[in-house]
């Protein structure tokens, strides 16, 4: 009898991981984190109701033509929030003053197509509603669209952020981006400092299951002496691709599915496929060697955390209400800018009293 029932069991268990799949995927998830005071899951729905379908229309046809930019668009985000917050201090280019974020060593090797497109996702969402999106908000709106248009969950993003009128110093962002040579424990010290569980890392680190590497990250584990939590011939392949430790050559992060955003990121940490130590070692650690395992083995499960610990991230140090701007380029603050016009519409909103988050 008990064999029965057990037996019974083990056939209803993948049923249900099925049905659970096929509803998180057809259903947009919100993630159980409390929101940010001044940031609203309808943040935009009187003023420029169309934003987000702006974007994912024109992202759609932007990945047709290069899946590859999605990975781009993620990182960008990523790299926004961990520096001073999620407030497009990233886009902002330097000046004969000083260098900007951008100039950082972290952030020399972001796509410039990427900082090209949330320009002209900002001028298209612009012309429709006037002023009224935030860059920071755009990056955020992408980078989601981007998991999801490359195979991942949907999920809505509270939103509401306002452009940072400053960027980060090359210290600061240094500081505040672990290198791709950390172990578990630097990331997890790093990453507590804002709150991050080690679940939280471990589904954020998934990110990885899009996207490149650029050899300069990760030759110290192929030379002068192997790694030995790699697989040996993956690192005989990567030592064709990356002949010397200065290689300016690239690979993909997933070996797997490098354009799909699944969870065969983590399968590759298990056959020791991991591209940098910061990925290898959260299997080899532990402490996060059971989440990757569980991530592994359920793809909807590792989807639910990752949408969680996405909106999680796209709250750190947001900037809301009367702090910050929103930009007319996103690339420049707008005390340099000259093109701040809004349309008639929003102005008279504005004259009203009906909308005063510009």
């Amino acid at each position: 009898m008990a064999s029965t029932t057990l037996s019974s069991f083990a056939t209803l268990v993948p049923i249900f991981f099925a049905l659970l799949s096929v509803h998180f995927n057809l259903t947009k998830a919100q993630g159980t984190q409390p929101i940010v005071k001044g940031l609203s899951w309808t943040f935009y729905d009187s003023i420029c109701p169309n934003v987000e379908s702006i974007i994912r229309r024109r992202l759609q046809n932007v990945f047709r033509q290069d899946i590859g930019q999605a990975a781009g668009l993620l990182r960008l985000h990523f790299h926004d929030c961990f520096v001073q917050g999620c407030d497009g201090s990233v886009l902002l280019d330097g000046s004969a003053s000083g260098p900007s974020e951008k100039d950082a060593p972290p952030n020399l090797t972001l796509r410039p197509q990427a900082f090209r497109i949330i320009e002209d996702l900002r001028r298209r969402v612009h012309r429709e509603c006037g002023r009224v999106v935030s860059c920071a908000d755009i990056t955020a709106i992408a980078a989601r669209d981007s998991v999801f248009l490359s195979g991942g969950p949907d999920y809505d993003l509270p939103l509401g952020r306002k452009d940072g009128l400053n960027f980060a110093t090359i210290n600061e962002t240094l500081a505040n981006l672990p290198p791709p040579s950390s172990n578990t424990g630097a990331l997890l010290t790093s990453l507590a400092t804002k709150n991050f569980t080690p679940t939280d890392v471990v589904a954020l680190s998934g990110g990885h299951t899009i996207g490149i590497g650029h050899c300069t990250s990760f030759t110290d584990r192929l030379y002068p002496n192997q790694d030995s939590s790699m697989d040996k011939t993956f690192a005989n392949n990567l030592k064709t691709t990356c002949p010397t430790t200065n290689s300016t050559n690239t690979t993909l992060l997933d070996i797997r599915s490098p354009n799909k955003f699944d969870n065969k990121y983590y399968v590759d940490l298990m056959n020791r496929q991991g591209l940098f130590t910061s990925d290898q070692d959260l299997y080899t650690d532990r402490r996060t060697r059971g989440i990757v395992t569980s991530f592994a083995i359920n793809e909807s499960l590792f989807f639910e955390q990752f949408v969680n610990s996405m909106i999680k991230m796209g709250q750190l140090n947001v900037l809301t209400g009367t702090q910050g701007e929103i930009r007319a380029n996103c690339s420049v603050r707008n005390s340099a800018n000259y093109n701040l016009l809004l349309p008639s519409s929003v102005e008279e909103k504005i004259k009203q009293g009906t909308w005063s988050e510009i």
